[in-house]
């Protein structure tokens, strides 16, 4: 690519690098504390979206250094219906299907586990993974548009509420942002709840 967009890609790719290295080290440091941050995290999420109880909420499957939303996932199970994505193809926006705390799991796509029987559900609230977050509610992901697809597709069929989960550590001022990034109504971290 060349120009603007280019440029912006180079930008990302080489912050993605950065924001993986701060991700792993912030995971590592909590778990070195017993998974404290990612408890702290995960509560701050449930108590953030109390007002949102009952409505289908989609977490997902935690990859590598990811903020593990299970625990906060099984409570959300609890007050209402709780989905996770599934890859379907390169390029295409996530379809989303219900879990439980008992569904069984088998491997998906980019080695997320998936529930075994597809049941396609449509989320009023995605809790949403990252590498990066600004103060300005832009996360960046990992480079497949998944989210931005997804995102952009519930938005334009209806409200849906976006919120990001993240270590603190994976905070970053210079996250490159291009139109076709969707933004994030809320992030939740250890430390903070922002919303936009």
């Amino acid at each position: 690519m060349t120009g603007v967009n280019g440029t912006t890609t180079a930008l990302k790719t080489a912050l993605r690098t950065r924001a993986k290295a701060a991700r792993d080290a912030a995971h590592a440091q909590s778990e070195a504390l017993g998974g404290a941050a990612a408890r702290q995290a995960t509560q701050l999420l449930l108590g953030f979206l109390t007002p949102h109880a009952g409505k289908l909420t989609a977490g997902y499957m935690p990859l590598g250094s990811e903020v593990n939303p299970l625990a906060a996932m099984a409570r959300l199970h609890t007050r209402g219906p709780v989905a996770v994505p599934v890859v379907e193809a390169k390029a295409q926006p996530l379809r989303f299907d219900l879990w439980t705390p008992d569904t069984e799991m088998v491997p998906g796509a980019f080695g997320a586990l998936i529930p075994a029987s597809s049941d396609p559900v449509v989320p009023e609230v995605v809790i949403v993974p990252l590498l990066a977050f600004n103060r300005d509610g832009h996360r960046l992901g990992y480079g497949g548009g998944f989210y931005d697809r997804t995102l952009a597709k519930l938005r334009a069929s209806g409200p849906v509420f976006a919120v990001g989960l993240a270590y603190a550590g994976q905070e970053a001022h210079d996250v490159p942002v291009e139109p076709t990034d969707a933004p994030l109504d809320a992030i939740v971290t250890e430390r903070e709840v922002l919303t936009f």
